[in-house]
């Protein structure tokens, strides 16, 4: 036997390569190469709604960790290299569904904490009439607001956990109301303070960070500014909150209780962990029945007043995940946990590290690129 075998590249009867051999060999490496770097380390990924202004601004682009909360194998190994879920240009499947593997992650450097900027797939993408795998549900991001086993609630805008205010991100802006003494401001003072109005059709309402609305506010012409904050105890049907907006089962939409919550004022609400068990009745049942149905795939039918989980009459229940809640900056121009409920464990993708790139598609030819932004760090 040959021992020698590394020696082949230096035998002279070794037939040479051709230059297409040579071309696709470098490609299916590279190819390779980067699916494991995307899969495992490191990934890239663009802001692309103003859900997190002014913390993170549409056209930024940033790199994502897999490593800092670990990795997860893939659990639709076969897909098509570089496509998420469609296919560009001729929007299909980029995945076969077919084979699936069960869920792992391998161990990373830390847990998700709260306040972290975090890459997640979107829960609702398992619903009619997409029906995609986890890994294949679209990439959301927000800042974790709350971690398993937490009690959380949203007061006057204020989020708390655990009874205790978590501290607010620089950039968090929120809409406010205000009047003038009739005098104009002059545009250049929005664009300076970073101020956006999203809804031309109420000019009295703009969009600001609190540093900014103290600025506005000490203009002459300002004659009141306050936030726009919904009241307590009164839920909005015109924008209604989790649990109203996707209720799993059609029956219960009739029967669910009026939690009295909004965007600006909810819960208190308990955040599933591992191994905890919940009281299931009437008003439990519709906040934790998507994660034991949905993400848990138990069978559940609601028969009069019981609740059957795979057959089985059943009072209680004990998860298997832990889950997490998320929510934008931008908390009234953001769909997130209080519209659609918890982040499972397995629909983590990674930890947002910094911008790399951020480009402002609405400035001039010489301001396009945000150059302070470059390279700067995500918190």
């Amino acid at each position: 036997m040959n021992w020698k075998f590394w020696n082949k590249k230096n035998n002279p009867n070794r037939k040479k390569k051709s230059a297409t051999r040579e071309w696709v060999d470098a490609i299916v490496f590279a190819v390779i190469a980067a699916t494991l770097i995307r899969t495992f380390f490191i990934e890239a990924y663009v802001i692309p709604t103003p859900s997190m202004e002014r913390s993170l601004l549409v056209g930024d682009f940033l790199f994502v960790s897999k490593v800092n909360y670990g990795p997860r194998v893939p659990m639709t190994p076969i897909a098509f290299p570089f496509a998420h879920h469609t296919m560009p240009l001729i929007n299909t499947k980029a995945y076969w569904d077919g084979v699936k593997i069960p869920y792992y992650r391998i161990p990373g450097f830390s847990n998700v904490k709260k306040g972290d900027v975090v890459v997640f797939n979107y829960p609702m993408d398992a619903d009619s009439p997409l029906y995609r795998p986890v890994d294949k549900r679209e990439n959301y991001i927000k800042r974790c607001q709350g971690t398993p086993g937490d009690t959380l609630s949203v007061v006057d805008a204020q989020v708390y956990v655990n009874r205790k205010a978590m501290p607010n991100p620089p950039g968090e802006q929120i809409e406010y109301t205000y009047t003038t003494t009739g005098m104009d401001i002059n545009p250049q003072i929005y664009k300076d303070l970073d101020i956006s109005f999203y809804d031309p059709n109420r000019p009295a309402i703009a969009t600001m960070t609190t540093q900014s609305a103290g600025i506005l506010k000490g203009y002459s012409n300002i004659k009141s500014l306050a936030p726009s904050v919904q009241p307590k105890g009164i839920s909005d049907p015109l924008n209604p909150v989790f649990p109203s907006k996707y209720p799993i089962h059609v029956q219960l939409t009739s029967k669910l209780p009026d939690y009295k919550w909004n965007v600006d004022n909810f819960g208190p609400i308990i955040i599933p962990k591992k191994g905890w068990t919940v009281k299931l009745d009437s008003m439990t049942f519709p906040l934790y029945e998507r994660c034991i149905e949905v993400y848990e795939n138990n069978k559940v039918q609601v028969v009069g007043k019981d609740i059957l989980i795979n057959g089985k009459k059943s009072d209680s229940y004990t998860f298997k995940l832990n889950y997490y809640w998320m929510m934008g900056d931008n908390r009234h121009d953001s769909e997130d946990s209080r519209y659609w409920g918890f982040v499972p464990e397995d629909h983590i993708v990674g930890k947002a590290l910094f911008i790399w790139m951020s480009w402002d598609d609405n400035g001039s030819f010489f301001s396009k690129i945000r150059w302070s932004r470059l390279f700067r760090g995500i918190h």
